[in-house]
C-alpha cells in the first residue's frame, strides 16, 4: 500500500498546468484534471534535462506549476480537524489567537512538505500514460471524484481518484486522490493524528519544515518518502 500511495503521489502532479500552455477550464472538473494531466506530461518531458542536471529543479516544477490547481488550504484544514475543533472552543482570546496563528504556520509549512514531497516522488515518472473515465454530469455537486487508470507497461493497471472540490468562485481545484479505496489524505492525517495529540502542533510543524528542506533525490538514492 504505501508504494503504490508513493507512485500515486506523484502522478498527482499531473494536475499542474504549464506556465505557457491554453488556459485550463476551471469551471469543469472533467475537463479541468484532463487539460492540465496533457500540459504537465509535455512539461516533464520538456524539462528533462534540468531536472538530470538540478534536481531542485523539480521543486520549481512542482511550486510553479502544481499548486495553483491544488486547494493545499483545504487540504491542511481537512489533516488538522481535530486540532482545528478545539481552536473554535477555545475561549481566552490570547489563546485562540495562538491557536490560529498556529494553523496559519501549518498551511505555510504543509505547502512547502506538500512541493518538496511530490518533487521526491517526481523523479519516478517515466512516460506512464493516464485514461480517464467517461465525464459525467456534476450539476450542482460540490466535490467530484474523476477515476483514471494509470498504465506503466509491464505492470499492474492502478486506478486512481482524483478528488476535486468547487470553491466560493466556482472554481474546481484538486485536494485529494484516493488509491485502492483509500484517501491519500485520510493517510497523512492518520499519520499526523498522533503525533499532533502527543507532542502538538508545534512539533508536527517543525518535523514537517524539517523534512520540506531536505534535498531532491531519486528514488533508489535514499529520496524522500
Amino acid at each position: 500500500m504505501d508504494k503504490v500511495f508513493s507512485f500515486v503521489a506523484g502522478l498527482f502532479l499531473l494536475l499542474a498546468p504549464q506556465a505557457q500552455a491554453a488556459e485550463v477550464d476551471l469551471s469543469d472538473p472533467y475537463k479541468m484534471v484532463r487539460q492540465v494531466a496533457d500540459q504537465t506530461f509535455k512539461r516533464i518531458e520538456h524539462d528533462q534535462s534540468k531536472i538530470a542536471a538540478d534536481k531542485e529543479h523539480l521543486k520549481v516544477i512542482v511550486e510553479e506549476e502544481l499548486l495553483p490547481y491544488v486547494d493545499y488550504k483545504y487540504a491542511s484544514y481537512r489533516v488538522l480537524a481535530s486540532y482545528i475543533q478545539k481552536a473554535r472552543n477555545i475561549e481566552d482570546p490570547e489563546e485562540k489567537k495562538q491557536a490560529i496563528d498556529n494553523i496559519k504556520r501549518f498551511m505555510d509549512v504543509f505547502k512547502d512538505y506538500l512541493v518538496a514531497t511530490y518533487a521526491g516522488v517526481f523523479t519516478q515518472y517515466t512516460n506512464q500514460t493516464v485514461e480517464f473515465d467517461p465525464a459525467k454530469e456534476f450539476g450542482n455537486e460540490t466535490v467530484v471524484v474523476v477515476k483514471t487508470t494509470i498504465k506503466d507497461p509491464g505492470k499492474p493497471d492502478i486506478d486512481i481518484g482524483f478528488k476535486v472540490r468547487k470553491d466560493n468562485s466556482n472554481q474546481w481545484r484538486a485536494y485529494d486522490m484516493i488509491a485502492e479505496g483509500i484517501s491519500l489524505l485520510d493517510a497523512k492525517q492518520s499519520e499526523l493524528h498522533g503525533i499532533l495529540r502527543q507532542e502538538g502542533i508545534e512539533h508536527v510543524i517543525d518535523l514537517l519544515e524539517k523534512k520540506s528542506k531536505l534535498p531532491v533525490q531519486f528514488r533508489g538514492e535514499g529520496g524522500n518518502e
